[in-house]
């Protein structure tokens, strides 16, 4: 796609698609990622965006088609909300187990989908982030199937915990020691808030 006069490859465009798909380790059969360097892995191996997100969406883009799947996801999900998923929460669809990991941060290319240069910031300031799972168990998935709550982690940070840390509450040290003591939260991730908790706490020495 064209944005900002150059041409960029990218793996956010989406279509609906009926029969069993294989879900493996890193993504679906047929899915890929554009940028490996910030996208895929193991702990963004499938991508989900609750529709009950869609709502708000057509509201603050007026006039916009938003059908499934805009935001790039893997599943558009009903019934599963960032307050509601802890991460380490293990799930089974279809015949695959996977487990709940992190929320998606946009990259530009989410402002160039939707032709906004504000689309980042809107994003991110929704709280609507949808959440990425890593792959358990691999196996086949299709439209429609339901998703069944195997194990739940309760003590563990919520999607929407994530968000509100990332964005509105950055340097809330009960909050950051609660991430860091999330037992399924990537590598990445605890690295990037233990820095943050070395900078709370030189903060609060400067202060005094």
């Amino acid at each position: 796609m064209a944005y900002k006069g150059e041409t960029i490859n990218s793996g956010i465009f989406k279509q609906a698609i009926g029969g069993p798909v294989q879900l493996r380790t890193l993504n679906l059969d047929g899915d890929r990622q554009a940028d490996l360097s910030v996208h895929g892995g193991p702990y963004k191996a499938v991508y989900a965006y609750p529709s009950e997100h869609y709502a708000f969406w057509r509201q603050e883009l007026p006039g916009m088609d938003l059908p499934w799947g805009t935001f790039g996801e893997n599943f558009t999900t009903e019934g599963l909300l960032e307050n509601d998923l802890h991460i380490g929460d293990r799930l089974r669809i279809g015949t695959a187990v996977i487990m709940v990991r992190q929320p998606r941060v946009p990259c530009y290319k989410l402002a160039a989908k939707f032709q906004r240069d504000d689309m980042i910031d809107r994003f991110l300031a929704s709280g609507r982030s949808g959440f990425y799972f890593s792959v358990e168990q691999e196996g086949a998935v299709t439209a429609g199937d339901s998703f069944d709550l195997l194990s739940r982690e309760p003590e563990a940070m919520t999607i929407d915990e994530m968000n509100q840390l990332l964005v509105r509450d950055r340097y809330n040290c009960a909050m950051i020691e609660k991430a860091l003591a999330t037992a399924a939260l990537p590598e990445s991730w605890r690295d990037y808030f233990a820095r943050r908790l070395a900078s709370a706490g030189n903060a609060e020495i400067d202060a005094r």
